[in-house]
């Protein structure tokens, strides 16, 4: 088989290769990816520049080696293990780094994945609040959203499961100590809240989308510094990491349209 090059990279890779940069850094920490396109990001992190990331199975063990998605009884080489009622002694102490989805996000970046419409009498329910509130206000969260558009990036969420910028404000403190938005991830762009006013910023613009592109798929004014760059390409071992080892069956796929 061919090495795989850069010169073949997919949309798919970009964003994977996108969201293993969120964990850049961060260590000896929890990565607790959700989704297929974020485990493949927590992975690829793991198992090249990040190599001190604790990664779960998905289930309850902490495991030591690169396991492949959407592959039944993978071989695990099994560290430690994690049950459920672990798991908050870990979220409350902010050593764990989530990315989750978002139905809805806003410019401060209120997440909502419980309801679209009046929360009394909703037009859809979707997941709830899940342990979105948690997650946000005690560690690092990035949000991986594989369809931007304005209904997603929108004006105003209408129901906040993972709180913002601006409610954090509000609270004390010592409420916010471990809160950060590190990114969003979307189909598009790479965004983070690294300005002034923690309004959302565009980071980048994926290969072939143009700003205008992205502004037009937003319904709020985004934060854009002077000339934005292109986002990351996977290296060459990168590649034949996530092409050979996490993810040979392509699952990652299923997420783009």
């Amino acid at each position: 088989m061919k090495p795989p090059t850069t010169s073949d990279v997919t949309l798919d890779e970009v964003c994977v290769t996108a969201v293993a940069d969120a964990f850049r850094g961060d260590g000896e920490i929890l990565c607790n990816p959700i989704g297929i396109v974020p485990i493949c990001g927590g992975r690829l992190a793991r198992a090249t520049f990040e190599p001190d990331l604790m990664m779960t199975d998905t289930v309850a063990a902490l495991i030591a080696n690169t396991i492949p998605v959407g592959v039944t009884n993978p071989p695990k080489v099994i560290e430690a293990y994690m049950p459920y009622r672990t798991i908050f002694d870990v979220v409350w102490s902010g050593k764990r780094h989530v990315v989750m989805g978002a139905n809805q996000i806003d410019m401060w970046g209120n997440q909502n994945l419980a309801a679209i419409g009046d929360w009394r009498k909703p037009k859809a329910q979707l997941l709830g609040l899940r342990g979105a509130p948690g997650n946000v206000i005690n560690h690092t969260v990035t949000y991986w959203i594989p369809n931007h558009s304005k209904q997603v990036f929108c004006e105003q969420v209408d129901v906040v499961s993972g709180p913002g910028y601006d409610k954090i404000r509000a609270l004390s403190p010592a409420s916010g100590r471990f809160f950060e938005i590190r990114r969003i991830v979307s189909n598009l762009g790479v965004f983070d809240h690294n300005t002034p006013d923690n309004r959302m910023r565009l980071v980048s613009t994926h290969p072939g989308v143009t700003v205008d592109q992205i502004v037009d798929a937003t319904t709020f004014e985004l934060v854009i510094d002077g000339d934005i760059p292109t986002s990351r390409l996977p290296t060459d071992d990168e590649l034949e990491m996530l092409r050979t080892v996490i993810d040979p069956k392509g699952a990652r796929k299923s997420e783009f349209k």
